[in-house]
């Protein structure tokens, strides 16, 4: 059910807040009902520090599509030793992807975006409605700075996709004040981001981008710019 009267007033007293306030106002107000995902891309990696900072027992979780690069991994695995945090990982349902995969072959994403929006909603956005499943509320990376399909998007919101609020801490964040503070922190990250990856998903859908290009110019670079979301993040 929409609480149109909380997420106003949430908006109306933490806009522009700092997304520490903002992390321990929404802990308190939603406690266990409410979960981190992250991608343990660098605005995910800010946010896990934060909460670690606040709170240790949060419910964090990562979505393991079986197409990851190994350094994804590698943070993971450094992740969960700096902090001492349990990031549950969830992953798809093995006999969608073997259905998936011997009708429409391993890399059948870049045939068309119906293909490709098949193997997101198979990999990612069904293990996400699990990790979703009995909270009220989720806390995102999303800044507006990173693609144009997220220019509308608010600090506190109503995701109609998933039938609960998304709290967005860092929306209004820009690159360098996330690199500053991982940097001033000294908060692992992944080391792709050193090679022209600034944003990061399955290893087959990511490249590095070229200077001037958009921060989600590597993801599924051979579609238009317009049609570059999986599916977690739709806006309605």
């Amino acid at each position: 059910m929409i609480n149109l009267e909380q997420i106003e007033r949430l908006n109306n007293s933490l806009t522009g807040s700092d997304p520490e306030i903002i992390l321990k106002r929404v802990l308190e107000e939603f406690g266990e009902k409410i979960g981190f995902s992250s991608s343990l891309g660098a605005e995910d990696q800010v946010i896990t520090a934060m909460l670690a900072a606040i709170d240790k027992s949060v419910n964090i979780f990562t979505l393991d599509t079986g197409r990851m690069f190994p350094e994804t991994y590698e943070v993971l695995h450094r992740t969960v030793n700096r902090f001492g945090m349990n990031i549950q990982v969830y992953f798809p349902e093995a006999a969608s992807v073997e259905e998936m995969v011997n009708s429409k072959g391993i890399n059948l994403f870049y045939e068309s975006i119906g293909n490709r929006k098949l193997c997101c909603h198979i990999r990612k956005i069904e293990p996400l409605k699990r990790a979703l499943s009995g909270l009220d509320a989720w806390i995102t990376g999303l800044r507006r700075q990173q693609s144009i399909t997220r220019n509308e998007m608010k600090l506190i919101e109503w995701d109609e996709s998933h039938g609960l609020i998304k709290i967005n801490p860092l929306i209004e964040w820009t690159d360098d004040m996330v690199w500053e503070y991982i940097r001033r922190k000294n908060i692992p990250y992944n080391k792709l981001h050193d090679q022209g990856f600034p944003s990061i998903g399955c290893q087959p859908c990511t490249r590095a981008i070229e200077n001037g290009e958009e921060i989600r110019a590597g993801r599924w670079w051979w579609e238009q710019p317009d049609s570059k979301e999986c599916g977690l993040h739709e806006h309605k």
